[in-house]
């Protein structure tokens, strides 16, 4: 059976470990696993997100949409009472 080498940052490992041993799998079987979900998927078996929790995508609209809100591109005046509720609704909706 082939044989994979990984270099991994020492912390990384450590965190993962303590996780894995917390769910009862070894780092061999969650390494196994994880690649038997890319074949069966096709790709990565998860959304790739960044350390703020969002997806690359979303991270990228939201830094474009502060660039434009910095030069008065698609912003609109405040909300209030009502308008501002919907507003979110709507927000709250898209996330879903």
């Amino acid at each position: 059976m082939p044989t994979i080498q990984v270099r991994i940052d020492q912390k990384i490992k450590n965190q993962a470990k303590k996780i894995l041993d917390e769910v009862g799998l070894d780092m061999t079987s969650a390494i196994k696993v994880y690649l038997n979900q890319i074949v069966i998927s096709k790709g990565i078996p998860f959304s790739i997100i960044t350390e703020n929790g969002f997806t690359i995508q979303q991270e990228r609209e939201i830094l474009q949409a502060s660039e434009d809100a910095k030069r008065g591109i698609n912003v609109d005046g405040p909300f209030e009472g009502k308008a501002a509720i919907d507003f979110l609704k709507t927000l709250a909706k898209n996330a879903d």
